[in-house]
C-alpha cells in the first residue's frame, strides 16, 4: 500500500549533542514544544509526548525502534485518540561545519490521512522553535 511522507530539513548553528538533548530530555522539550517527551529510549520501549501541566495528558505516543545517540531517532506515532493510525517519524542528526542539519522524516502515512496536513504545519513550527532556542537561548512562541 502506498504511503505519504513528509520531510522537514534545518541548519542549526549548535553541535550534535545539544540538537539530539533537545530532541530526548523532556525539560528541555517543554521549553520549545510546551510538551515534554519521556521514555528511558531503550528500542521496543513506549515513549511518550505529555503535556507539561498538572494534566499531564498524552498528545501522541508511540514506540521507540531505533535509539543511536547523537545520530538517529526512530519512534512509531500515534494520536491517542486514532490508535488505528500509525506513523514512523526519524530523526537525523548530522554535523555539517560548525552546525548541524536535522532531517525530521515523517513516513508511513496512510493517502487521505488528516494528519499530513497537521504535521506539515507542526514540524516546521516545532523545529524552528527548537532552532531559536539552542542558538538564541530563546524558544518561539509557536502556538499563538
Amino acid at each position: 500500500m502506498a504511503s505519504e511522507r513528509f520531510v522537514y530539513v534545518t541548519y542549526i548553528a549548535s553541535t550534535p549533542q545539544k540538537v539530539w538533548d533537545a530532541l530526548v530530555q523532556g525539560e528541555v522539550t517543554r521549553q520549545y514544544w510546551g510538551h515534554e517527551n519521556v521514555s528511558d529510549w531503550k528500542p521496543g520501549s513506549r515513549w511518550r509526548h505529555v503535556t507539561a501541566d498538572a494534566e499531564r495528558r498524552v498528545r501522541v505516543e508511540g514506540e521507540v525502534v531505533e535509539f543511536t545517540p547523537p545520530e538517529r531517532l526512530v519512534l512509531t506515532w500515534r494520536d491517542p485518540g486514532a490508535p488505528a493510525e500509525r506513523t514512523r517519524v526519524t530523526l537525523t542528526v548530522e554535523p555539517v561545519g560548525k552546525k548541524v542539519r536535522l532531517t525530521v522524516l515523517h513516513d508511513e502515512l496512510r493517502p487521505g490521512s488528516d494528519m499530513l496536513p497537521k504535521i506539515s504545519e507542526g514540524w516546521p513550527r516545532v523545529v524552528s522553535s527548537l532552532k531559536s532556542l539552542l542558538e538564541t537561548g530563546k524558544p518561539l512562541d509557536t502556538w499563538s
